[in-house]
């Protein structure tokens, strides 16, 4: 590679193909340029997501198969790192901050060394966390407080069950619900109580040892990220006014007149990223990261994701 060819082009990794982890490759591509309204930001940590790969808006111009191939694409939604290049009509930063934030699931994502971002969907980084634990922050964190604040209209005092306190997504409703004064009951393995409960759970139920329904009752927030059965249950434990939060799939009806059940896919969320850099300021919410991988072992990453046990975030480290 010549020196000017250097200077436009970025490591990255690419899928040419639809498919799963098999399909990513580490190699170069080119530095996307910023458009109206967009900033470049040099990445220095990137997240990925369970299932991200069987989106078809990672692949696609569009949220369901109706939309057109736009292969290669670069995976991972999640990032942290700082603002290079402005674009035309920009005005919200300044070329060195530090920043994060969730990339439009429609546009290619932060396993690269640059990526062209939408200045609306960026915040400024907490500084009090690394980009590698920023990085593992939005898209779970943004979930959280969505479903929490927006959807479910959480109040201090309120009884939330939590399904799946441990996973990626879980340990963020854990962690928000207590700080927004919830009292959090999560499920989990045995294993991973004690994890929970430093989230801030003030009881942990073992899913696998009986079933959460005869241990929890009268729950006004239940936060679903499993789905199946496990929400269909679920209905049992709330009161008669509460309501059922799902993100892994829409929820079974409520079998009575009452209750109301709520399926969202997060977005992107510049307010949002506020008042979650707030919270990790204050102390009340700390990203977990499982483990941090050099971007070149991306897919073994994406493999892991899906076939290992994990407590909180995966995350890619670019620079």
């Amino acid at each position: 590679m010549t020196s000017e060819e250097a200077m436009i082009e970025m490591h990255a990794v690419r899928a040419h193909r639809r498919g799963g982890p098999e399909r990513l490759v580490y190699g170069y591509a080119p530095v996307p340029e910023p458009g109206p309204g967009e900033v470049l930001v040099a990445v220095r940590s990137a997240s990925i997501t369970r299932g991200e790969l069987r989106w078809p808006a990672t692949w696609t111009t569009a949220f369901d198969e109706s939309g057109e191939p736009r292969t290669p694409i670069i995976p991972s939604k999640e990032v942290s790192g700082t603002v290079d290049q402005l674009g035309p009509g920009t005005s919200r930063f300044r070329v060195g901050d530090d920043v994060y934030g969730l990339i439009p699931f429609l546009r290619d994502g932060a396993a690269a060394e640059f990526v062209a971002v939408p200045e609306g969907v960026l915040a400024l980084k907490p500084p009090s966390l690394d980009h590698d634990r920023c990085a593992a922050l939005p898209l779970a964190g943004l979930t959280a407080w969505q479903g929490l604040v927006r959807h479910a209209g959480l109040r201090a005092g309120q009884r939330v069950l939590v399904h799946g306190g441990a996973g990626g997504v879980g340990s963020f409703v854990v962690q928000v619900a207590a700080a927004l004064g919830g009292a959090v009951t999560a499920t989990a393995t045995g294993a991973d109580a004690d994890f929970v409960r430093g989230l801030g759970a003030e009881r942990v139920v073992d899913y696998t040892a009986r079933p959460f329904e005869e241990e929890v009752r009268d729950v006004d927030v239940v936060f679903d990220t499993v789905g199946g059965d496990t929400a269909a249950r679920s209905w049992q434990v709330l009161r008669p006014d509460g309501t059922l939060v799902s993100i892994a799939a829409p929820p079974p009806p409520a079998p009575g007149p009452e209750g109301r059940a709520v399926f969202f896919v997060v977005e992107p969320d510049q307010e949002g990223l506020k008042e979650l850099a707030a919270l990790v300021e204050s102390g009340r919410l700390t990203p977990r990261v499982d483990r941090v991988v050099p971007l070149q072992h991306t897919a073994e990453a994406y493999t892991a994701l899906e076939q290992e046990h994990h407590q909180g975030k995966i995350v890619l480290h670019i620079a």
